[in-house]
């Protein structure tokens, strides 16, 4: 409704006006406003607001941990420390990569987007990338660490939602050289074997979660591994592997005054790089995790336990004529010489008949008790978290420790062996092994005295005439200038709870130099064929020659002069 002109003016009327004309108003009167719309209005916008303010009082008050998704994108972009070798050598360090990701909400064709996403990753599950593109989720993982090839051709496909996230990878440069002892981690960067899982539990785990490993320098983590120590092992147990046509092989190289590990494999392995492969149930570390009856070669404790007690000695000797039968079981020697034999003799010639009379001079109890004191019947303490419990009999029998004093009846693992050896040739301490870098010093503050410094002597007398007399088992060990000792160990396998007789488990038990003992050696050679021309497969033929190839080849690196002086010049004791 439009209102004359006349009515928007205030005031009188004009001079002139007509009698009797209507009073103009003094001023406009305002139209009727709607009250009602303008109450509504207020109410709405109130409600509106109200509503918003209560979900954001809801949210607020809601008790969320936000702390775990925080941490968990914090993790992949956490620094670890690098593992390296005693000299310096990298065993494992950090890599960036990229992870590719997506969002969902933000795809337009989630259809499209997939079928650009497989010319790159053909190898996706078409209907699994589909499902995940397609989803009402705000934010999902497509595949971890891609190569740069693969997120530069991605990157130019120009596909909305699809992203990349920069994590942090763990690199190995030696593969599986080292494998079984830097352990791995998973595709969060976690440690979950080996040395990896060791740095974890003892507090980097922690310095994760609270977000002060990201884009931190971290001091390498040093290990007692010698790289190139390590190689040599491996080389040389994967050429016995080929050459005795055997399904497994591991070894050792442990040094007696420290107790630091110097090398340790175990064949078939695994590149720690491609973690699947630990999956495998014949890539195991058979070193440390793996329990085996250690044959023969446990008659070096017997025989130290026999020293020890005072109740034999070097000139000691045993009636070997004629088999031991007991409980319905005849013992008898694999090449017997059917005749009274000396203590060095029953040595030598690995006599299951004089071991026997060993532990039965001893007793049962004694020799349960040597074993233990030892550390042969107890799990080992170490750093490596694949460590087996050893196994022996619930109730120690004669016919038990008769067995078990050439090795059969009590499983242990073969570092358990080497440590247990080391103390026999050390002077009599047993020093617990380490991955880490031990002084001397440091080795003596936890070594525990386990037999007398002169069973240890006679000891080292009886490993170096093993391998230096013609008559001995060892003798294929032998390397000028080093003077190798050792003991052999030839076991039959145990399957179905049977012992098989074509099925063994081989292992030469060593150290070198004999006149001081600096290192142990111990290769183990799983179900070993014989050698082409060879009639027997034995631990003298395959095990013993193995653990020369690798004392010829590491001993200089490990700093041990050859010596040419007369043969045992070092070695003399009277007996």
């Amino acid at each position: 409704m439009r209102f004359p002109k006349s009515y928007l003016r205030g005031g009188t009327s004009k001079p002139g006006r007509q009698v009797g004309a209507a009073p103009a108003p003094s001023r406009l009167t305002a139209p009727p406003r709607n009250k009602n719309r303008f109450v509504i209005a207020i109410g709405l916008f109130f409600c509106v607001y109200a509503a918003i303010g209560g979900r954001l009082v809801q949210w607020g008050a809601a008790q969320t941990d936000n702390s775990f998704s925080i941490a968990a994108g914090d993790r992949i972009m956490a620094s670890r420390p690098d593992l390296v070798d005693r000299n310096g050598e990298i065993l494992a360090t950090d890599i960036r990569t990229a992870s590719l990701f997506a969002e969902p909400r933000r795809i337009v064709d989630a259809d499209e987007a997939s079928e650009l996403l497989l010319t790159v990753l053909p190898d996706f599950d078409p209907k699994w990338l589909y499902r995940r593109l397609a989803s009402k989720a705000g934010f999902v993982w497509l595949r971890r660490e891609l190569t740069p090839g693969q997120q530069q051709a991605i990157l130019d496909l120009g596909i909305p939602g699809i992203g990349f996230r920069t994590e942090q990878r763990r690199f190995y440069p030696g593969g599986s050289t080292a494998g079984f002892v830097t352990g791995h981690v998973n595709v969060d960067n976690q440690g979950i074997a080996g040395m990896e899982k060791y740095i974890d539990d003892q507090g980097y785990m922690a310095l994760q979660d609270t977000g002060l490993a990201i884009n931190t320098e971290l001091e390498p983590v040093k290990l007692s591994i010698d790289l190139r120590v390590q190689h040599i092992v491996r080389d040389e147990l994967a050429a016995a592997m080929k050459r005795y046509k055997a399904i497994a092989a591991g070894g050792v190289v442990l040094d007696v005054e420290t107790g630091e590990v110097v090398a340790m494999t175990s064949l078939p392995d695994y590149d720690p790089n491609d973690p699947a492969q630990a999956l495998d149930k014949d890539r195991m570390n058979r070193m440390s995790a793996g329990l085996y009856e250690m044959g023969s070669t446990f008659k070096t404790f017997t025989t130290a336990m026999a020293l020890d007690s005072e109740k034999m000695n070097l000139n000691s000797t045993f009636d070997a004529s004629r088999p031991i039968r007991m409980g319905g079981f005849t013992i008898n020697d694999f090449h017997g010489k059917r005749r009274v034999l000396t203590l060095p003799e029953v040595f030598i010639y690995s006599s299951n008949i004089g071991s026997a009379k060993e532990a039965e001079a001893v007793g049962i109890a004694g020799h349960q008790e040597f074993l233990t004191r030892l550390g042969l019947l107890t799990r080992m303490q170490t750093e490596l978290p694949e460590v087996a419990h050893p196994t022996q009999p619930k109730e120690w029998k004669l016919l038990n420790s008769v067995t078990i004093s050439f090795g059969h009846g009590v499983s242990t693992t073969p570092l358990q062996t080497a440590v247990a050896a080391a103390a026999l040739v050390n002077g009599g301490k047993l020093i617990p092994p380490t991955f880490l870098p031990r002084t001397k010093e440091e080795a003596d503050a936890v070594a525990t005295r386990v037999v007398s410094e002169k069973t240890s002597d006679d000891m080292r007398y009886l490993f170096r005439l093993n391998v230096a007399d013609q008559r001995g088992s060892g003798n294929r060990a032998e390397v000028k200038g080093y003077q190798v000792g050792g003991k052999t160990g030839t076991a039959e396998k145990v399957i179905n709870g049977r012992y098989v007789g074509n099925k063994r488990f081989n292992a030469f038990l060593s150290a070198f130099p004999m006149d001081k003992p600096r290192y142990v050696v111990l290769v183990v050679v799983d179900e070993p064929k014989p050698e082409e021309g060879q009639h027997y497969a034995t631990a003298g033929m395959n095990a013993a020659p193995t653990v020369g190839a690798i004392i010829r080849r590491c001993a200089a690196l490990l700093k041990v002069r050859p010596k040419f002086d007369p043969e045992g010049k070092a070695l003399l004791v009277s007996y």
